[in-house]
């Protein structure tokens, strides 16, 4: 049976010491002038700054938190702090389920290095292998869907390699009955696999093995 192609960015699912993803995160504001919208499991990167005095979001003071921004640079990931696990409600719009470009929004983010995720290959040229696993890879910043707010981001199959810049370590292939290796060749049959990060501002670099 053929993969399901369903990307959804990068959802937690467990500690690297096996315990069970505690629901932990840490609020950072996405400010209004930032004009890339976010969406729940995309990866993010560090602002370089902090919310001003006076800037209240959804009925949070937000004066020195930390600010965050969707990571776009795929390759690197130096600045990286964690993925959104999800938003504040905005209270003017309860239906907008993503952070809305150029608007305030306090996320929820997962900022624990140990933390291993789930995500979807793009199986794009060349898809990952039974032989790439314990290897690094780029991220695939594919935007979000603004009807359910969820990340459009996949793990680039064509850049695993031990290059110890790469963003993503992948641990091995999700294990259930509906995913398996890619056998479909190149852009389908995409399979999902356990990843952590390799690269980011709260963890050293590791050269793949």
């Amino acid at each position: 049976m053929a993969n399901v192609d369903r990307p959804s960015g990068f959802k937690p699912v467990r500690h690297l010491n096996g315990s069970p993803y505690n629901g932990q995160f840490q609020y950072f504001l996405i400010p209004s002038g930032d004009s890339v919208a976010v969406f729940v499991g995309d990866v993010v990167k560090g602002g370089g700054t902090s919310g001003a005095a006076g800037v209240v979001v959804a009925g949070m003071d937000c004066e020195g938190m930390p600010t965050c921004a969707r990571d776009t640079s795929a390759t690197t990931g130096q600045a990286i702090v964690g993925v959104v696990r999800g938003f504040l409600p905005d209270p003017t719009d309860l239906t907008k389920k993503h952070r809305v470009a150029s608007t305030n929004r306090v996320a929820m983010v997962i900022t624990d290095p140990t933390v291993v995720y789930e995500a979807q290959e793009d199986a794009d040229t060349t898809p990952i292998a039974q032989a790439s696993v314990v290897l690094n890879a780029a991220i695939a910043t594919t935007a979000g869907n603004a009807t359910t707010g969820i990340s459009g981001m996949e793990i680039d199959s064509n850049t695993v390699e031990t290059t110890a810049t790469l963003p993503l370590k992948i641990i091995g292939l999700v294990k259930r009955p509906d995913n398996a290796l890619n056998t479909g060749g190149a852009g389908t049959d995409k399979a999902k696999f356990e990843v952590m990060f390799n690269t980011g501002q709260l963890i050293p670099n590791a050269l793949g093995v």
